[in-house]
């Protein structure tokens, strides 16, 4: 038999595109160890010169200017998949992706980022593309970006994503309720003595883990680090600061006053050890983030959720029972001295964060495209 060939294209637009594409990789790695998969940044087939403008807007505009941000979201969401603006957006790179697309001959393609999916659904809509294109939608909400009639199946959140496909016009069986693709390693039970031992903590208090990575400035996060470490109710956190070195510098002097024991790291790649020691994250609302969480059954105290699909994932989360939100820093100091107050409070959502997912949202994922991949050759078998 043809050794499978799958390519998954996603984003650097915001890093849940990415770790979606990365989570559906290592599934299939899993399910189909001796396919070839190749995973590539839709960027990469623009000007660099484009893509670094583009990024740059997106992440100035998302951090500095969020109103703007706001109104540009909600003014594209309502455009038409045929509208003048999408059929523009549709005739990026197509020419390049096409080549491309045709020297490899994958068996199948997998997009976690809209634009690459609407560009690749409209050259197989046209019959110019032979492969079937999954789109996995990466939030709990949907953007008119993400619809296309091209699509073979969607991969979706939840019911209300399939619900507003539905709403525009995709077919029901064509929309899989799958979950968000999270990387396998988030549904493996952990030993958290060990970590805990590891990381110099208690086993007998509430740890906050705060991804203050998530965040541009360092000042806000420092003084609620500040706030938790001086709490008369005892309380330990762990404090994951990305790539924001200014933030990890700012977090020494709290370290050496602290009355609680705080933990502070830069960039991680054992998050899902990190989360299985947590009884509480405070988080922005990335779909990755969200679902991650909610896959090791740890509730969210989200803070400064981006407008558009973020404040959209913080609803979902409210939604559920399965965290809290926070629009300033003196709400976000509230809701935590009540959850260490009133332990009661905690509890409930963390018992609604426990049946919030059924978690193992890869593997359905992983499953649905390999069955896909089996009918389209059985087909061409027979024909």
């Amino acid at each position: 038999m043809k050794q499978l060939r799958i390519l998954v294209f996603s984003a650097g637009f915001g890093n849940g595109h990415f770790r979606a594409a990365e989570a559906v990789i290592e599934g299939l790695r899993l399910k189909a160890p001796e396919a070839e998969i190749i995973h590539l940044d839709f960027g990469d087939f623009l000007s660099k010169r484009l893509n670094t403008m583009a990024k740059i807007a997106y992440l100035e505009m998302t951090k500095y200017t969020p109103k703007i941000w706001e109104k540009l979201y909600n003014i594209t969401d309502r455009l038409q998949p045929e509208s003048r603006i999408q059929r523009l957006l549709k005739q990026m790179g197509r020419r390049d992706f096409l080549q491309y697309i045709q020297a490899f001959a994958p068996d199948l393609i997998v997009c976690t980022y809209p634009t690459i999916s609407s560009i690749l659904a409209q050259l197989r809509l046209e019959q110019l593309l032979q492969v079937p294109i999954i789109t996995v939608i990466t939030d709990y909400t949907l953007h008119s970006h993400w619809v296309h009639p091209g699509v073979d199946r969607y991969m979706v959140a939840c019911e209300e994503v399939k619900a507003s496909l539905v709403s525009w016009g995709i077919k029901a069986p064509r929309i899989l309720v799958t979950g968000i693709p999270v990387s396998p390693k988030f549904d493996l039970e952990m030993d958290r003595g060990s970590i805990i031992s590891r990381l110099g903590l208690r086993t007998n208090i509430p740890t906050f883990l705060v991804m203050g990575g998530a965040y541009g400035g360092s000042k806000s996060v420092t003084r609620i680090c500040k706030t938790l470490t001086d709490s008369p109710v005892p309380v330990q956190m762990i404090v994951v600061c990305g790539k924001n070195t200014r933030l990890y510098h700012s977090l020494g002097e709290v370290i050496e006053d602290s009355v609680n024991p705080m933990v502070r790291l830069s960039y991680v790649h054992n998050l899902e050890e990190l989360m299985s020691v947590s009884d509480l994250i405070i988080t922005k609302a990335g779909g990755l983030t969200v679902s991650e969480a909610l896959t090791k059954h740890l509730p969210l105290v989200i803070y400064k959720a981006i407008p558009g699909q973020e404040e959209e994932n913080a609803r979902f989360v409210e939604g559920l029972g399965a965290g809290q939100v926070a629009g300033t820093e003196e709400e976000l100091g509230w809701i935590l001295k009540r959850f260490l107050s009133t332990p009661k409070e905690m509890e409930k959502i963390r018992a609604q964060a426990a049946i919030a997912l059924p978690g193992h949202s890869t593997e359905r994922a992983v499953e649905a495209m390999l069955q896909l991949t089996m009918n389209r050759r059985n087909e061409q078998k027979i024909g």
